[in-house]
């Protein structure tokens, strides 16, 4: 028994030791805000595996095609007829993969079958090209005297063209790669192609789950309670300058010791632009943004009261310095909110107060329509585009599918999450200028400079159903079209 217990001890200390000594060295570097540049490091040799991952993908995928090209060969030497029919031409169809067609409908470019325009069409305009007699095209808009069953063509093009793929809800779903990142969460099976992609699949999973993600834990623990103690503590300091800036050094400590959590890579650009006071609006992806911009500054929170793990971060976050959390009956309460917006923003004291105007989380390929509210109280503007690298991880958070705790999981399970954070110039209302119209112009610049599509749509359409007005604008189009 004494054996037993000798080497349960012999090996939990050979376990726990490294664990321990690398959880110091983060709260170290992260209390004096230095990096050894591991993280970096990591990164780029995950894209020499990723790189080489690739190649031999692309070589048995060559090799499948070869092998299938001579069965094909052998079979028309045979003088065997061509397939006269659709259901034996699909057969023929090879996807990507080399493997045969399956209803995902990919072709061997790796377009789907049915293609689509790349810009949607809300309100289709009237044709303005038409054919002359030797079949060269000339610019003529054509007249609709009277209605004709060709009138809704192009309505019939956009409907089926929405039916396959609309531009909101493939905003709700996980960015597909191009290349594959050597995780688990895909249907391909790329780590059984080839022996060498197995090895490296195999490997690479016991370095996540038996590694990183205990490793992982153990860090976001730590962050936890050292976070609740930190911001308790400074809760207890009277208010002044002082305690300001203790509380932005502790957010800012605490926050980069949990960002160790999730592997985070964050380059911050234009560092002078960083806003010191009013609003901060950014595009919204995940949770993990407010850690994002967290680990690089202090500021104030507004939403909506949770429990659970969020709980726990909100109310310890509440002892250190000014939040605005409302109850679920308090946030449809539009002048509640205004007001304690407001009242916030007017004490020059009270840090930059962080707000995501999309009102849900986007999968980072796009921003959705911003709110208005956060526009009409007269502040200055903060604008900040956050783009995330999906090749180490997804930051994704499809909250109609994973739970909170579902989402870490994945997110401490992935390799990394690699981002680009930029601060843009502070932006005002100008004069005569709307509210709605102030908050689509700073939706489009961080847009452009994040790199994502500026769409016009609700991303509260991933909860509800159209809007009444938005189908009757439709007909109006339609109807205006024939009279014409």
């Amino acid at each position: 028994m004494a054996g037993i217990l000798s080497l349960v001890w012999f090996v939990g200390s050979v376990l726990i030791t490294p664990f321990l000594m690398i959880l110091l060295c983060i709260v170290f570097l992260a209390s004096i805000g230095k990096s050894l540049g591991v993280r970096r490091l990591y990164v780029k040799l995950l894209l020499v595996i990723f790189e080489f991952g690739r190649a031999n993908i692309e070589t048995a995928q060559r090799n499948a095609h070869k092998n299938e090209d001579s069965d094909e060969d052998e079979t028309c030497s045979e003088d065997v007829d061509p397939p006269n029919n659709n259901e034996q031409r699909d057969q023929l169809v090879k996807q990507p993969n080399g493997l045969k067609k399956s209803n995902n409908g990919y072709v061997p470019n790796g377009n789907s079958v049915i293609s689509r325009d790349d810009k949607l069409i809300l309100v289709p305009e009237p044709p303005f090209t038409i054919l002359k007699k030797d079949g060269e095209l000339s610019e003529s808009k054509e007249k609709y005297k009277e209605y004709d069953l060709s009138s809704i063509f192009d309505y019939l093009k956009v409907g089926m063209q929405d039916i396959i793929e609309d531009q909101v809800t493939s905003r709700f779903e996980a960015e597909e790669l191009k290349n594959w990142n050597l995780l688990i969460r895909t249907n391909r099976r790329y780590e059984f192609i080839s022996w060498k992609l197995t090895v490296m699949w195999v490997c690479g999973f016991f370095v996540r789950y038996f590694f990183l993600f205990p490793l992982r834990v153990t860090i976001c623990f730590f962050g936890v309670c050292w976070l609740t103690l930190c911001t308790a503590l400074v809760g207890y300091v009277k208010d002044g300058e002082f305690k300001q800036k203790l509380n932005k050094y502790v957010s800012v400590v605490c926050f980069g010791i949990l960002s160790n959590a999730i592997s985070s890579v964050i380059t911050y650009h234009n560092e002078e632009n960083k806003p010191k006071s009013g609003i901060c609006v950014a595009n919204h992806t995940s949770p993990i943004d407010v850690l994002i911009l967290m680990c690089d500054n202090c500021y104030s929170l507004i939403g909506q009261s949770h429990g659970g793990f969020l709980g726990i971060l909100q109310r310890a976050l509440a002892r250190a310095s000014p939040h605005i959390w409302f109850e679920r009956s308090e946030v449809r309460d539009r002048h509640a909110v205004a007001n304690k917006l407001k009242e916030h923003v007017s004490n020059p004291k009270n840090p930059p107060i962080l707000i995501f105007p999309e009102g849900t989380c986007i999968n980072n390929t796009s921003v959705m329509q911003f709110k208005k509210g956060s526009f009409e109280v007269g502040s200055v503007i903060y604008p900040v585009a956050i783009k995330y690298d999906p090749k180490f991880g997804d930051a994704f958070w499809n909250s109609s599918k994973y739970s909170m705790m579902q989402y870490l999981y994945m997110m401490m399970t992935s390799w990394a999450i690699v981002c680009d954070v930029w601060y843009l110039p502070p932006m005002r209302q100008n004069e005569g200028e709307t509210a709605i119209d102030f908050a689509n112009r700073v939706k489009s610049v961080i847009a452009k400079q994040g790199g994502l599509v500026d769409l016009v749509w609700d991303g509260q359409l991933k909860r509800t159903k159209p809007k009444k007005e938005w189908r009757e604008r439709q007909q109006e189009e339609f109807s205006k079209r024939l009279l014409n």
